[in-house]
């Protein structure tokens, strides 16, 4: 290994390291993935993961300066190809490399500004931010899965959408208490938390329930080194779908649902027995 080459692969270790501390779910499912895929999972998950700490975590700090600094550093690292940042440098690897489209990040990079400003979300600001922070970011990873084939990309390419759209619509339950008693933020269009119903829940989780149905169709048909790793996060959120489901509405404004690591484990056994006897 030359010293280019050590650069490179110590900048994908930062990007892993940053994906095991912040999510065991994900670290999961990036590791039932085949060999050739997980960096580059791990480069785009750290990348995302470090512009939402921004708008999430540095209270006392100019977070839209130090965004809009990340932004032009981000574009910066792609058109150079190289950055001294090691979550940027190995971004800019996997976006070059499987040629990701510069309108899927600018759009994510959008819905973290929106993060910085209190927005009373109609349906189009909403399904704009869910595109930007979410279904992208599914984008992106179909991108490396595809590697190149523009035919499969296109036909998966609502699917992933969808799955991106449940994932983070499921968030926005999961995290009510935070998102509105700590952030002030409310991203369900139409909605008071004042009077969060269980007419208002069922609605939510009717249209994620649609997500779910739509993505499953497309999980199915990934090629297979993509397959058993998608849908492990896949039966993760489902899993804390249903235990959602089965909260009133008052618990979930006032405690945050978690899937136990037992249970994440049984669920990542199971899956991959599934995904052994071709029983997806």
């Amino acid at each position: 290994m030359d010293a280019k080459e050590l650069f490179d692969q110590t900048t994908f270790e930062c990007s892993k390291l940053i994906t095991q501390r912040y999510s065991t779910s994900f670290t999961l499912g990036i590791k039932t993935l085949h060999k050739r895929f997980q960096y580059p999972v791990y480069g785009i998950y750290g990348f995302v993961r470090y512009a939402d700490e921004i708008v999430d975590t540095f209270h006392d700090k100019d977070k839209a300066n130090l965004l809009k600094l990340f932004k032009k550093h981000t574009y910066e690292a792609i058109e150079q190809k190289i950055s001294l940042n090691p979550v940027l440098h190995c971004f800019q690897m996997v976006v070059n490399e499987y040629n990701i489209p510069l309108d899927l990040i600018e759009a994510f990079l959008h819905s973290m500004e929106m993060d910085l400003h209190d927005i009373d979300y109609d349906q189009p600001t909403y399904e704009t931010y869910i595109y930007g922070s979410a279904e992208v970011v599914g984008l992106m990873c179909l991108k490396v899965f595809c590697e190149g084939n523009d035919e499969k990309y296109n036909d998966l390419l609502p699917a992933a959408k969808n799955l991106g759209a449940a994932f983070q619509k499921i968030n926005f339950l999961r995290d009510i208490k935070s998102d509105y008693h700590d952030r002030g933020r409310v991203y369900f269009p139409g909605i008071d938390f004042k009077s969060f119903s269980k007419n208002h829940k069922d609605q939510i989780e009717s249209d994620i329930q649609a997500d779910f149905d739509a993505a499953y169709q497309g999980i199915v048909r990934l090629p297979a080194g993509a397959r058993l790793g998608v849908y492990l996060a896949y039966s993760y959120y489902l899993n804390l779908f249903k235990k959602i489901k089965n909260y009133p509405p008052q618990k979930i404004m006032n405690e945050r649902v978690r899937i136990k690591d037992s249970q994440k484990l049984f669920l990542l056994f199971s899956s991959y027995l599934k995904h052994q006897f071709n029983a997806l």
